[in-house]
């Protein structure tokens, strides 16, 4: 199993988000510059994390791109899917077949790499934003 650019790119992307402040809405110029990844790849991966309901996009000029929800309700097991689509560990979890009776094994890989990723909020790697609540007003 080999996480795709995209998937990797769309995870730093939403890493970044979840360390902005609530209300602050971030434009593609300035992820693409603070993560390093090519723009307008950035704004096909952010279209799709739109679409997939972890991000919220806003147009006009105060636009930008958030969390959809909190950091800690989104993980990287969702993250990636939403780039790559099903995780599988063999071809053997792809065709459902027990080639040389291998299945049992790659099953057991596969649920345990799923777990794991799923375990994972974003929240975890550094994101503290929720949604709804302002810093300025938790600091009150």
């Amino acid at each position: 199993m080999k996480i795709s650019r995209k998937a990797d790119y769309a995870l730093r992307a939403v890493v970044f988000l979840s360390k902005q402040p609530d209300e602050k809405r971030s434009s593609i110029n300035e992820i693409a510059e603070s993560e390093e990844i090519p723009r307008d790849f950035l704004a096909k991966i952010l279209k799709d994390l739109t679409r997939a309901q972890i991000l919220r996009s806003y147009q006009g000029v105060r636009g930008g791109y958030r969390l959809a929800k909190d950091a800690n309700k989104i993980n990287m097991l969702e993250v990636i899917e939403s780039m790559d689509g099903p995780i599988g560990v063999s071809q053997a979890m792809r065709d459902k077949a027990d080639y040389a009776g291998m299945y049992p094994f790659w099953n057991q890989l596969q649920n345990d790499v799923m777990k794991s990723l799923a375990s994972q909020s974003i929240n975890d790697f550094g994101g503290t934003r929720k949604r709804g609540r302002s810093r300025s007003k938790a600091k009150k």
